[in-house]
């Protein structure tokens, strides 16, 4: 049986949080997963921009708080890596559909590789970065 790692004994930061990028970070200190939605068209979007996917403004976008709770819609078994993660493989990562239709990819924490699988429900897990800030991962709901 192969054993999976969780990643969670690599040394990391958070990446240099831009202005627009600023508020999920912020949300990360509490445990809470904040994702941008624009109001004209009613929609949420993910990875954080400075303006709306969708229309092109920056005016029409504000930070929701959502569960995070979602499903596995692909994954993949990393058997090579780079350094840091460089001799701590093999390790999942995992493309996550939220309910508010955005897909958000990360490491998972505590999942074999018995469970993996498409459609495998899952929740947040917030590992402490040295700033006070939390790197979201997954782990089974």
């Amino acid at each position: 049986m192969v054993t999976v790692n969780d990643t969670l004994n690599i040394e990391r930061s958070a990446p240099a949080a831009r202005s627009f990028s600023q508020p999920y970070w912020d949300g990360t200190k509490q445990k809470k997963l904040l994702v941008q939605f624009d109001k004209s068209v009613g929609k949420y979007q993910w990875l954080p921009r400075a303006t709306s996917r969708f229309t092109g403004r920056k005016s029409v976008l504000e930070w929701r708080e959502v569960k995070g709770e979602g499903e596995v819609y692909s994954f993949t078994l990393v058997y090579r890596a780079r350094p840091p993660f460089q001799g701590k493989e093999p390790f999942f990562i995992a493309m996550v559909t939220l309910p508010e239709g955005v897909q958000i990819m990360g490491n998972t924490v505590g999942i074999t590789k018995e469970d993996m699988k498409i459609g495998l429900k899952v929740k947040p897990y917030w590992h402490p970065l040295p700033d006070g800030c939390h790197m979201l991962m997954w782990q089974k709901a």
